[in-house]
């Protein structure tokens, strides 16, 4: 006897990175803006929430700002107090669709910022790049490595008009930059499993 049971829809991979249900809308020569839903009951720390995360063009270029909340779970928070560094990366790639091949990566941007606890002060360094800035506290670190403006991704006339595009952005805790022997396992471990993507298009 057949089975009355629908047959399952493939599942592609820009529905991956959408899961979280995220509605993103907007002109492109205003800019997208980003509704997040609150987070279910079921989730818990750690979590990241994006709460804002729109594209912008100006002066020739596409831009992107982002701004996030961080929760550290208490296995992320001993690392740190104990005086082991973390590093949160966040990437923004500029793709093309091609009908015919695996879509172009016009562009891709990378940031990444270090955090430390500073014993002797009781301070919270953030550094990026060659720059470092003290906080007082941990929220207050976590604020200023988890929000960018104006960030450039690309420059415009890279867009080809006659074509689709989107960005594809994510925000996560780096594991791999951790010193070598905390990283073995950790890739299966919730507490250090840290990171939000979206997909943005370029209407």
């Amino acid at each position: 006897m057949p089975s009355s049971t629908p047959p399952r829809l493939p599942v592609t991979r820009r529905q991956l990175l959408a899961w979280p249900l995220v509605t993103v809308a907007g002109e492109f020569g205003l800019g997208l803006g980003l509704a997040a839903t609150a987070l279910p009951a079921w989730a818990s720390a750690p979590a990241i929430e994006l709460q804002t995360l729109r594209l912008q063009r100006a002066d020739g270029a596409l831009s992107l700002d982002f701004a996030a909340r961080i929760h550290l779970s208490r296995a992320v928070e001993e690392a740190l107090q104990r005086g082991v560094p973390v590093y949160f990366t966040a990437q923004a790639q500029l793709l093309r669709n091609r009908w015919y091949w695996r879509d172009e990566r016009v562009a891709r941007v990378q940031r990444t910022w270090r955090l430390a606890f500073q014993p002797l002060t009781s301070g919270w360094r953030v550094g990026f790049g060659g720059l470092n800035q003290t906080q007082a506290t941990l929220e207050e670190a976590l604020a200023s490595l988890s929000r960018l403006s104006d960030w450039k991704i690309a420059d415009l006339a890279q867009v080809d008009p006659d074509s689709r595009h989107y960005v594809e952005f994510s925000f996560r805790l780096d594991t791999s930059q951790l010193p070598g022997p905390m990283q073995f396992g950790l890739t299966t471990q919730a507490d250090w499993t840290l990171g939000v993507e979206r997909t943005l298009r370029l209407e």
